[in-house]
């Protein structure tokens, strides 16, 4: 099974998900480290879509602006382009496999996609 993680190294329970998923036998793991290849806004799109969220959902306010900036109430798109143009942005960790899409937050989520 192929898994995709969007992972920030400076995060404890994104390198938690992390060691799951290449201690679980059969799991290719392609890891983006999204603070340094940020995923575009279509990419963005995509992910929340497959998991049943919304960007707002998605976004990540310890440690941000975003409420200062009202990203909250904001419009999906207007949360997706700032989420594209400032990654820090994004609530780590996202993780792709063939069973979907999850915001691994607890680790423990991404058992429900392998």
């Amino acid at each position: 099974m192929k898994a995709t993680i969007y992972h920030n190294p400076a995060c404890g329970t994104s390198r938690k998900t992390l060691a799951i998923l290449e201690e679980t036998p059969g799991v290719d793991v392609t890891v983006v480290e999204y603070l340094k290849t940020p995923p575009s806004v279509d990419t963005l799109r995509a992910l929340y879509r497959d998991a049943g969220m919304t960007p707002q959902q998605g976004l990540r306010l310890r440690g941000t602006d975003a409420v200062e900036r009202g990203l909250p109430e904001a419009d999906a798109e207007t949360v997706l382009a700032a989420m594209a143009a400032e990654p820090i942005l994004i609530e780590r960790p996202l993780v792709r496999t063939d069973k979907g899409v999850a915001l691994c937050r607890p680790q423990e989520k991404v058992h429900d996609l392998l």
